[in-house]
């Protein structure tokens, strides 16, 4: 896993609701996407720079997960992001 720092583009507004769903708004697209727990906590560590292997550490905490579990579950949602043009990559 590489740790270039991937962040939210400043185009994508991130809005919780009662802290078990969220919602992504890409305001150049007009387009919304809803977040589960996973992924929003997945996000926060994005907004905060968190480092994948950080997340990473923050994922096997919160859920009792395997590192293996925790890392594929935030690769599927980065490549999502990345897709949707909903994260830039910071070198």
């Amino acid at each position: 896993m590489t740790d270039s720092l991937q962040r939210p583009h400043d185009h994508v507004v991130y809005t919780e609701f009662d802290g078990r769903e969220a919602v992504l708004v890409d305001l150049n697209a007009k387009r919304y996407y809803t977040l589960n727990e996973t992924a929003m906590l997945i996000w926060r560590g994005l907004e905060r720079g968190r480092t994948k292997d950080e997340i990473v550490r923050e994922l096997m905490d919160v859920y009792d997960v395997t590192a293996e579990h925790a890392t594929a579950s935030i690769e599927r949602l980065l490549s999502s992001l990345a897709a949707h043009r909903l994260l830039r990559t910071d070198a």
